[in-house]
């Protein structure tokens, strides 16, 4: 079995609003040194299988397919074995 622990961020090129307004809320509190802040997602999903690469086939394309939208969205992923 393998957990996979996904970030689904949204791409460079895209405003992130939630990411300016928690920036503002820092600077306001006096962490003027936060340059910039962006806000993303954190998935665990497991994954039952005794292959490896299978499984992180299987992580891409559920990443692709369901838990990101690749418009505006990049993902990366962990895969780890467990017992």
């Amino acid at each position: 079995m393998y957990k996979a622990t996904i970030f689904v961020t949204l791409k460079e090129s895209v405003l992130d609003p939630q990411g300016v307004a928690v920036k503002g809320s820092l600077h306001s509190l006096g962490y003027a040194e936060v340059k910039d802040v962006r806000i993303g997602k954190r998935i665990e999903v497991l994954i039952e299988s005794d292959n490896r690469r299978k499984a992180e086939q299987q992580v891409h394309e559920i990443c692709e397919k369901v838990l990101s939208n690749p418009v505006i969205e990049q993902f990366r992923f962990e895969l780890e074995e467990v017992a």
